[in-house]
């Protein structure tokens, strides 16, 4: 956090004259200012000169435009902050990367001290106390110390939701598992369905279920009821116990077993394989390694969809500030204190890039408002949290993040086979979301640079979450743009020629998908001899804390 910003100081004071530049241009913009405030001081009209981002709701209420002197407290904090990311930008004599990390940090210190984030300085809540009575101070100290106890600023309650009861209730058994995962292969809703299996490869850094949230906005229940076959992974919420647990476990393990496992139940040769996030990255890792460890009629995986999948890791958005030798080294040690990276550390990470809308936010509503958060399946589900052992994760931050080696022909083994991404012919269906953060739709789209089979493309509207758990609604909520890609396509250039769509982007895929799954054949026993109910969905991993 220090180093980037003792740079950018140091740099400026090393280009003088750039500086006195940027201060030239900073007084002009001042004076702008200046001229406003007494305008309203004197109770006269004045454009603002300064509007907030589109974005940005924490200046929503009228009083900030019609109160001189809220609209003034607004405007001197919008343009110190402007005129202070601005310079960071700029900063001479530093890498672009560089100047993004210090940019990053100085943000989320601006953020914390905006105005809206105190009583005394922010309008709304001191007139909410005064209309309440001071019952709202007592609701926010009330919801401040649950806070302070749940170690955590609360999203949504969780006393709200439970898994397997209002969560995940989509009915099927666990027919495998062993110390990595469970299988879950779920109920078919349709008396036939087709040949060829989907098997889901979920992330491990959260929870499956997101996938199987509630029956409306159910992906799993979708796949069901268009006539589908599905197996999905429930990964095991590691302890110490599994400090030693590799990346290569995860394939041979994990990715394999599923595809074992539906291929074994359903009799089927082959089946389709969809991976969301570091799942998606997991499995375009495994048909590299398939395409050379099998025959190529062997591979056993015929086509696959791939949700917010990154592979190259040359810009992996805002998450790229934590991504330094120093800062992998600190995130490492830790680790192997433990064995394991706690999912509440990785959990305050993410809300860290979005901290106007994933802390101050709730911080605002909930203890200067008193205000109880609204229940929220997405954010109960982003409340959560697993872990992830600590050989696994030390060796995916530093072999793909640092050193982006994924990309790179052979200069990865894993499960003992040369990875090469170009030996992936297989057909891929790929989706990005337009507002993704945690994994940036341009960079999404340069997976389909390193594959060799036909390969389609879709940008939902909406971000990594609601981008991807995107049901189709009457009337449409969100959009998406879709189009065949060459290997040699920039995102830019796809983009000018894709097709824009109204609404959701699931009955594309389904077009896609199903022609290539096979005929309907009768649905089979959810469970068999072979491989036995375990237990009911959604299992027993998904519950361990």
């Amino acid at each position: 956090m220090a180093a980037p910003l003792v740079h950018a100081q140091l740099a400026w004071m090393a280009h003088p004259q750039e500086l006195a530049d940027t201060m030239a241009s900073i007084s002009s913009s001042l004076w702008a200012l200046q001229w406003h405030t007494w305008r309203r001081a004197m109770g006269l009209p004045s454009e603002d000169p300064l509007k907030p981002n589109a974005d940005d709701v924490r200046f929503a209420d009228k009083v900030w435009e019609e109160s001189p002197t809220w609209d003034l407290v607004k405007e001197w904090y919008l343009v110190f902050t402007h005129h202070v990311q601005d310079m960071l930008y700029e900063t001479p004599g530093l890498s672009q990367k560089e100047r993004r990390r210090a940019a990053f940090w100085w943000r989320k210190w601006l953020n914390a001290v905006a105005p809206t984030n105190f009583l005394m300085t922010n309008p709304v809540a001191m007139q909410r106390a005064v209309e309440t009575r001071g019952d709202s101070l007592v609701k926010g100290m009330r919801n401040c110390l649950d806070d302070l106890q749940a170690g955590n600023i609360r999203m949504t309650d969780p006393g709200d939701f439970k898994v397997g009861k209002n969560l995940a209730l989509t009915p099927g058994k666990v027919v495998f598992r062993n110390r990595l995962l469970e299988v879950i292969h779920y109920t078919p809703s349709q008396p036939r369905v087709h040949q060829t299996p989907v098997v889901i490869v979920t992330p491990w850094i959260n929870k499956f279920y997101i996938l199987d949230l509630n029956p409306k906005k159910s992906l799993v229940r979708y796949l069901l009821d268009q006539g589908l076959d599905v197996f999905i992974t429930s990964w095991k919420n590691p302890g110490e116990e599994m400090r030693d647990v590799r990346f290569d476990d995860y394939l041979s393990g994990g990715i394999q077993s599923l595809v074992d496992t539906a291929r074994a139940v359903s009799g089927a040769p082959k089946v389709h394989a969809i991976g969301y996030c570091i799942g998606g990255t997991a499995l375009t890792t495994y048909m590299a390694w398939a395409n050379r460890h099998y025959a190529e009629e062997d591979v056993p995986v015929a086509h696959c969809t791939l949700f917010t999948t990154l592979v190259d890791f040359h810009k992996p958005g805002d998450i790229e500030v934590f991504v330094d030798e120093g800062s992998i080294r600190y995130i490492t040690q830790n680790m192997e204190k433990k064995g394991y990276l706690d999912g509440a550390e990785m959990a305050s990470a993410f809300r860290l890039l979005r901290s106007n809308s994933l802390i101050w936010h709730y911080v605002v509503h909930g203890w200067l408002y008193g205000e109880t958060p609204p229940p929220f399946d997405v954010l109960y589900w982003n409340m959560d949290a697993t872990r992830m052992p600590f050989a696994m994760h030390a060796w995916y931050l530093r072999e793909l993040y640092l050193h982006n080696r994924l990309i790179d022909k052979d200069a990865l083994t894993v499960a003992g086979e040369p990875i090469d991404l170009g030996r992936i012919k297989q057909p891929v269906y790929a989706v990005g979301a337009e507002d993704d953060h945690i994994a940036p739709w341009r960079q999404t789209f340069k997976t389909l640079n390193h594959l060799s089979g036909p390969k389609r493309f879709v940008l939902s509207s909406s971000g990594h979450i609601l981008g991807i758990v995107n049901p189709p609604v009457d009337p449409p909520k969100r959009r998406f743009w879709v189009g065949q890609v060459r290997r040699t396509d920039t995102a830019e250039g796809w983009q000018a020629g894709a097709v824009e769509h109204a609404g959701s982007w699931w009955p594309d895929w389904m077009e896609w998908l199903k022609p290539q799954c096979g005929e309907l054949v009768d649905a089979l026993p959810v469970a068999t001899e072979a491989f036995p109910a375990l237990a009911d969905a959604p299992g027993t991993y998904v519950l361990e804390r």
